[in-house]
């Protein structure tokens, strides 16, 4: 009984892990790989909004960057509408569109 006590005797020995145990060290993964959002600052903002209102104005595809959790997505679709009170636009992304926050934009570039 001593040399499983040894050198790591006792984790090598036993194989099984519970699925609470799986579940809460994929858990901590996420955590640990989650990211804080981006001050997007006044200069870029501008640059965000003129990119915006040029594809709305001028039917011409723009490209959005969207902060995510863990990763950013990018989309690329022409803007067909702009609603101020709710802080959305509607992108058209081929056959579909899709409504997006504009908080969650940290860059946009045609």
């Amino acid at each position: 009984m001593a040399g499983k006590l040894e050198a790591n005797g006792l984790w090598e020995s036993s194989r099984m892990m519970l699925p609470e145990h799986k579940e809460a060290i994929i858990r901590a993964g996420r955590e640990r790989d989650r990211r804080t959002k981006p001050i997007v600052d006044a200069q870029e903002l501008e640059l965000i909004e003129r990119a915006l209102n040029e594809s709305l104005r001028g039917r011409t595809a723009v490209t959005v960057r969207l902060w995510g959790e863990y990763e950013d997505t990018e989309l690329r679709g022409v803007v067909t509408s702009i609603h101020t009170h709710s802080r959305e636009i509607k992108l058209q992304l081929g056959e579909d569109w899709q409504w997006i926050k504009i908080r969650d934009i940290t860059g946009a570039y045609r």
